[in-house]
């Protein structure tokens, strides 16, 4: 097993996911609920679904195109998003 890529892949999400507003809606949710441990639960399935598809679509898309293209496309995608939030955050 290459604990080198797990271990980036932990950081890069649990980095990621800090004081997100997915993270801060797990929190209000938790602190409104009776019953944490069922947010707990839902939110990790949540993540881990979300990331099950996001593995199986890069690993997918590996195969059609180069990985170089790839991270260009993401960068793209983040640049776009950065962008519209700024937009909107500005008006």
């Amino acid at each position: 097993m290459d604990y080198k890529i797990l271990f980036t892949a932990f950081i890069t999400l649990f980095l990621a996911e800090l004081a997100d507003k997915t993270q801060l809606t797990v929190l209000a949710l938790s602190a409104s609920s009776k019953n944490p441990l069922l947010v707990f639960l839902g939110a990790s399935l949540a993540l881990i679904v979300s990331t099950l598809l996001a593995v199986l679509l890069g690993s997918a898309l590996q195969k059609i195109l180069p990985v170089r293209i790839l991270h260009i496309i993401a960068g793209v995608i983040f640049i776009v998003v950065g962008g519209l939030l700024l937009v909107r955050n500005l008006r």
